[in-house]
């Protein structure tokens, strides 16, 4: 499926189950989705929302959507193919299209009860902001002349780097769903932040519950943020045997 065929079917999701799909996906407010389904899935919030109102005619809610016209053809097709659908399979459906190895994560799940289930809210908050991320960086002066390179698979301390000629900064994005609250930096992050200073910096995406927008702050460690180190001991079992 292409990003726009994702797109409609995460709004004939949000028509058909309303606030049962909305808790399922742990949003509160239909806003908040559109603004993470529509970043998650490089779309715009405003297109999850049409697409949402698209299908509202066919089933039963409070609003009455595009009910002056009948379905585009694109929209028909999709609804077509998952009509039949149940909740459950429908549901899973959605998650995978927004997060990430979703398989693998419920795979672990099974063979491991301490494995930290990680479709979450704050998974989902944290993807729609590396998309946001991704989409308006260059519309941002400071960063407009600047060339992007994804780090997020690296373990490197840092999501993405920007680069021009040999001007660079590291980029942390963090997301918050809420115009404030906590963020937290791995130990990695904080040791990298340290190293590199004034070309480190945090990219915070907050406020996706009503519109979202972005803290920059270079040398967060130097910055008016107050870190608190938080240690946590952790006692591992092993098995060893001869060969």
């Amino acid at each position: 499926m292409d990003n726009r065929d994702k797109s409609i079917l995460a709004g004939l999701y949000l028509s058909k189950y309303d606030i049962k799909g909305l808790s399922e996906l742990g949003f509160n407010t239909f806003q908040e989705a559109f603004n993470i389904i529509g970043y998650s899935l490089q779309s715009k919030p405003s297109s999850i929302k049409n697409y949402r109102d698209e299908f509202d005619p066919l089933f039963p809610n409070n609003r009455k959507g595009w009910h002056n016209r009948p379905i585009r053809e694109y929209c028909k097709k999709i609804y077509t193919e998952f009509q039949e659908i149940d909740f459950h399979s429908f549901s899973e459906i959605i998650k995978s299209l927004l997060i990430e190895n979703y398989d693998l994560q419920k795979f672990l799940k099974t063979i491991n009860k301490d494995y930290n289930e990680s479709i979450s809210k704050r998974q989902l908050t944290g993807k729609a902001a590396e998309e946001y991320f991704k989409k308006e960086y260059k519309n941002i002066d400071f960063f407009k002349s600047f060339e992007l390179q994804d780090t997020t698979l690296m373990a490197c301390g840092f999501d993405y780097k920007l680069s021009y000629d040999t001007n660079f900064y590291c980029i942390e994005v963090k997301g918050l769903s809420e115009s404030k609250g906590s963020i937290q930096m791995t130990e990695n992050e904080f040791n990298v932040a340290e190293k590199l200073k004034e070309k480190y910096c945090l990219f915070v995406v907050k406020n996706f519950k009503e519109k979202p927008i972005h803290d920059i702050i270079f040398n967060p460690l130097n910055s008016q943020l107050n870190f608190k180190e938080i240690k946590k001991e952790i006692i591992q079992t092993t098995y060893n045997t001869m060969i």
